[in-house]
């Protein structure tokens, strides 16, 4: 399958967005003519719900941008090689910026090992990411494939961490045997959803803001992450696998065993935030992930590829929260993934391989979003 760099963000991702330099240190706008004047082209036809857009970075693999609480700025993961990583780290910018391979944002991991899914806290002061560095400063191997199947590793030695806005850890939240990623936070910004390993199977779990009162919120075999919490703080949305079949079930514990994990077939739950109500929200096939309400909380946004014959494209799909209406949004032919709504949902951020000269390469755009 040869579109698999296409969904190269789920190494990223773990699944789900170093060092300390200031963010004063980065110009309050690196913008360019030539991109304001070509922003607008960046826009399909049929994209009904962008009203302008605006590529970030120009380069590497960029992904998981989320934003502050007060909406001045983002944090989010890159392995561009230009800005001097091997592998994922997180990067801080304001939302008015622009990076190229020249110009990078202020690293704010610590440089080691990799990281994934950096998300803000409530005092717009903090980040929480996951990181591995606490195992070894390298960055660890990343397998793709298995048995010509295409996977993600699990890092056993991911925890999640508090850092302030200048690199610094202050704080380790999780210190549990195996893997705790994938964090974010509530908008009411009392709680944290994570996955880990510590049942012995990929299943979610909250925590208050300290780190304290751990509650494991879903207990079925399969794969839940990438979780998100509705506007209200109420209800959880969150992708899973469910092997069914003698033969799935073996494979995916097979593979967990291995610390890796197979994507390709997944579809989107919904819960409240206790766990309670947990229900199917899409049947629709292939892989369907990142998901993030709408600031209405009466939809979800999300990626998907259940329209594609050869695994590609990816793109963004809305659907209502009983599982109707389901409506294209991109419509591009390579990947749209990771939308992300500004606090006010004024803005959209996501990742996508629009304009990149037929490249590999995956960029950060934000675009306005009109409803």
């Amino acid at each position: 399958m040869k579109y698999v760099y296409l969904f190269i963000f789920g190494i990223l991702l773990f699944n789900c967005k170093n060092e300390s330099k200031s963010t004063s240190d980065v110009a309050e706008s690196t913008e360019t003519e030539t991109v304001e004047t070509a922003k607008d082209s960046l826009i399909y036809p049929e994209e009904k719900y962008f009203k302008s857009i605006r590529q970030v970075t120009f380069g590497g693999d960029n992904a998981e941008a989320y934003w502050s609480f007060d909406d001045k700025q983002l944090v989010f993961q890159s392995n561009n090689k230009a800005w001097n990583v091997g592998c994922d780290q997180m990067f801080l910018m304001n939302a008015n910026q622009t990076f190229t391979d020249s110009i990078a944002p202020p690293m704010i991991s610590t440089g080691k090992g990799r990281t994934t899914c950096a998300y803000f806290l409530p005092d717009n002061k903090h980040i929480i990411y996951a990181s591995t560095h606490l195992k070894q400063d390298e960055c660890p191997d990343t397998p793709l494939r298995k048995n010509g199947k295409y996977i993600w590793p699990i890092y056993d030695s991911y925890d999640i961490f508090v850092a302030d806005l200048e690199g610094n850890i202050v704080k380790q939240l999780t210190n549990e045997i195996g893997y705790d990623a994938e964090p974010t936070v509530s908008p009411k910004g009392d709680k944290i959803v994570f996955t880990s390993t510590r049942s012995g199977d990929l299943e979610l779990y909250t925590m208050n803001i300290d780190g304290s009162d751990v509650k494991q919120i879903t207990s079925e075999l399969g794969y839940d992450g990438g979780a998100f919490f509705s506007p209200d703080g109420t209800k959880l949305i969150f992708r899973s696998s469910r092997p069914k079949t003698e033969e799935e079930i073996k494979e995916y514990k097979d593979l967990l065993a291995e610390g890796l994990v197979e994507p390709t077939e997944m579809e989107l739950y919904i819960c409240n935030a206790d766990g309670s109500d947990l229900r199917q929200l899409t049947d629709l096939g292939n892989a369907n992930w990142s998901p993030f309400f709408h600031p209405s909380g009466e939809k979800i946004l999300f990626s998907s590829n259940f329209e594609a014959e050869r695994g590609f494209p990816f793109n963004l799909y809305l659907i209502d929260l009983d599982g109707r209406n389901l409506e294209r949004v991109t419509h591009g032919e390579t990947f749209d993934a990771f939308p992300v709504f500004s606090s006010d949902g004024k803005h959209l951020a996501f990742s996508s391989n629009r304009n990149n000269g037929g490249g590999r390469d995956t960029n950060l755009f934000i675009a306005e979003w009109k409803d």
